[in-house]
């Protein structure tokens, strides 16, 4: 059992969420805010998406996330930034026509997916370990072996840590490859995803059997959406892992009660110490990530 455990607050993500939950976070000031409160509330962490002030949907403007950071980062509290660097890499086919790319599609490079770490230069950065069909309908998550390497090594030139997304035991056969290959800093940092359609099913077994998986010296965190999120805290934990939690992945505290971030935050940190463990500063979880400190 894990027991200094790093807890993350996954903010808002890039999901058709704001018309489910009036707390889901939007402009930059409400999700600086957020950040700020989940940090108040003991996160260790702050996972940062952002989304078009107008529309409400997911969105790669450097400028956002210039935002986010600078009211963080001129805040009474200090958690490790991380952000996302997986915006880039939706394509909507027309089942039809599978040539044709239909509206909806949003498809970059690799170094193109990282204009606002190279910018900002955020502690973390995730990088998403592989291809998916994600969900239902004809969209699919492009993250090619050539991209992953390619943004692998640009983000290892910039001293940001990587979070490698592993949403199945694809992705991580992959990320293992990437460590073998020294395109990721020690010690390696692994998020093992699960219940997103179509990756790895939300399954104590099969959580147990990627954990087995990792190489020696790694860091790894463990997260499952809906109303698997909090019992998840505790798999993870228990496997040694870290945790997140956040309106990313999930709207609700209990069954019809909406969630704040802090809500959550503070539902996690109560699970891990029910379980005997403690919550790392941001402090300690630098310590723990090895992680450079910016400024």
């Amino acid at each position: 059992m894990n027991r200094k455990v790093i807890v993350t607050c996954a903010l808002t993500g890039a999901g058709d969420t704001t018309g489910k939950s009036e707390h889901v976070p939007v402009t930059p000031e409400q999700i600086a805010d957020n950040a700020i409160a989940a940090a108040r509330a003991g996160a260790s962490v702050v996972h940062i998406h952002v989304r078009d002030v107008e529309t409400g949907q997911g969105s790669r403007d450097v400028a956002l996330y210039r935002e986010v950071v600078r009211l963080v980062r001129e805040s009474d509290v200090d958690p490790v930034i991380n952000l996302t660097a997986g915006m880039g890499g939706d394509l909507i086919l027309d089942p039809g026509e599978p040539t044709k790319q239909l509206p909806g599609t949003d498809l970059v490079s690799a170094i193109e997916r990282l204009a606002h770490v190279e910018e900002l230069r955020p502690e973390i950065c995730t990088i998403d370990c592989g291809s998916l069909n994600f969900g239902e309908g004809s969209q699919v998550y492009i993250s090619t072996p050539d991209m992953l390497r390619e943004g692998a090594e640009r983000i290892k030139e910039l001293g940001v840590k990587p979070e490698m997304e592993i949403f199945d035991t694809g992705n991580l056969w992959f990320a293992n490859i990437m460590v073998e290959e020294g395109l990721i800093a020690p010690p390696p940092l692994y998020q093992l995803c699960m219940g997103i359609p179509y990756g790895a099913p939300v399954n104590a077994g099969l959580l147990q059997a990627m954990v087995n998986m990792l190489p020696d010296g790694a860091q790894w965190t463990s997260f499952a959406i809906g109303r698997d999120q909090l019992p998840w805290v505790a798999q993870s934990v228990l496997l040694g892992g870290h945790v997140r939690v956040g309106l990313e992945d999930n709207l609700y505290l209990s069954k019809g009660v909406k969630a704040t971030n802090a809500q959550l935050t503070e539902r996690a940190i109560q699970i891990v110490h029910d379980l005997g463990s403690s919550v790392a500063t941001p402090d300690e979880a630098r310590e723990i990530l090895q992680l450079e400190k910016k400024a």
